[in-house]
């Protein structure tokens, strides 16, 4: 029970909305591996427990840790990396074209991938969805990891769809 009402009141917590996505253009290895990878036993309340603790952490482009900061995708893919063991490709686009369900707004579980389209393409910026209509992300330059709501009207306006990476 004290767990939920953690939850609850880091949830209450969040911020307004911001107005910027990001475009990720940063490059990772070959060498590294991508979705589907093997996973260790995570559910979905494991990965926000990790994305809500990071909130605050302050934006870098290109950033991918809690150290050197976040851009949207490098924040995604460390919180899925750490606490799941998936490592998701390193940009906005190649998360969205990964090999796993889409869902809809109204199917939305804790854990699943949020796109937006804040750049006049299909996909420019990914949260994590956390529940109760709202998700966690790194929005924009001089911001910080924050929870937002998805039917605030500019994300509503951006939403451009969903993905399920945990089964």
């Amino acid at each position: 029970m004290r767990i939920r009402k953690f939850f609850i009141c880091c949830l209450v917590a969040g911020v307004a909305a911001g107005l910027s996505g990001c475009g990720t253009r940063a490059v990772r290895p070959a060498s590294t591996t991508v979705y589907p990878a093997k996973t260790r036993s995570a559910n979905p309340n494991d990965i926000l427990f990790r994305a809500i603790g990071l909130v605050g952490t302050p934006y870098r482009y290109g950033g991918n840790t809690p150290r050197s900061g976040f851009d949207c995708s490098g924040f995604v893919d460390y919180v899925f990396r750490e606490v799941a063991g998936i490592e998701l490709p390193r940009t906005v686009e190649e998360i969205s074209r990964i090999d796993a369900p889409q869902v809809s707004r109204k199917q939305l579980e804790s854990g699943d991938l949020v796109f937006f389209d804040t750049e006049g393409r299909r996909v420019s910026h990914i949260g994590i969805y956390v529940g109760k209509g709202r998700f966690v992300h790194a929005p924009n330059e001089g911001g910080t990891v924050r929870l937002d709501y998805l039917d605030s009207p500019y994300w509503r306006e951006h939403f451009s769809g969903a993905k399920r990476v945990l089964k």
